[in-house]
């Protein structure tokens, strides 16, 4: 995060070093320059972007509340000075505090959390991050009575294997596969799971399960003893 790039313009070298030291106890604080009258201070803001300004009133040449009067983008502005009957004016041109000295930090503080809530309230609002892309569908290639199969691989409820063939069980269809379980089973992703030497489901259709059976879409496939402990839950 950026620091917060301050100016302070004061007369009194005295109040100039109380507000630096003030400044430089905050982590978030920087200390851009320091001026002594309005028209350094002028040329300090022509030169680079400043977010807030400490400004002293009673100042030779050109006093602070008339200096800021001059400036068509103002920053952020916090009144330093001796003086309690120009607040009203000060207030008048939006500026964040009004602080007489002497200065205590704790008093300093306050005016500082005004700021924090004035600036925070103007940053612009973070666009939310874009939702992460939807992966495609993956498809699988089988070869079923002369011809290629192609099936999503979402739409394949459970794998069901024979004798030297698998039926592979889409919604309401059957295909007849020449090919072994182990074999399919490696075209497949993670969401499909062995539950016996002649069952593969696909987790996504499970409806309930037991220790010896899994319901997938109302059919009972049985589980089998050795891939019990292999079944962490669905």
């Amino acid at each position: 995060m950026s620091k917060i790039k301050c100016l302070v313009v004061d007369d009194e070298s005295i109040a100039q070093r109380i507000m630096v030291n003030y400044l430089n106890e905050l982590d978030n604080y920087e200390v851009v320059a320091t001026c002594n009258n309005a028209i350094k201070a002028n040329q300090v803001l022509n030169q680079q972007a400043i977010d807030l300004m400490f400004l002293d009133i009673e100042m030779p040449k050109i006093k602070g509340l008339a200096f800021l009067k001059t400036l068509a983008h103002p920053p952020a502005v916090i009144i330093t000075t001796a003086h309690r009957e120009f607040a009203l004016e000060g207030f008048e041109l939006d500026v964040i505090d009004y602080l007489l000295k002497p200065i205590s930090f704790e008093r300093f503080l306050k005016a500082l959390n005004k700021f924090n809530r004035k600036h925070a309230a103007s940053l612009p609002v973070t666009s939310p991050l874009p939702a992460p892309p939807t992966p495609p569908e993956k498809i699988i290639y089988l070869k079923s009575d002369r011809k290629m199969l192609r099936l999503k691989e979402n739409q394949i409820r459970y794998i069901e294997g024979m004798s030297n063939y698998v039926v592979v069980h889409v919604q309401d269809q059957k295909h007849a596969v020449y090919i072994s379980l182990t074999e399919i089973k490696s075209k497949l992703s993670a969401n499909f799971i062995r539950v016996h030497k002649s069952y593969i489901v696909n987790k996504q259709f499970v409806n309930a399960y037991t220790k010896e059976i899994v319901d997938i879409a109302g059919e009972a496939i049985p589980i089998g003893k050795s891939f019990r402990e292999g079944i962490q839950g669905f």
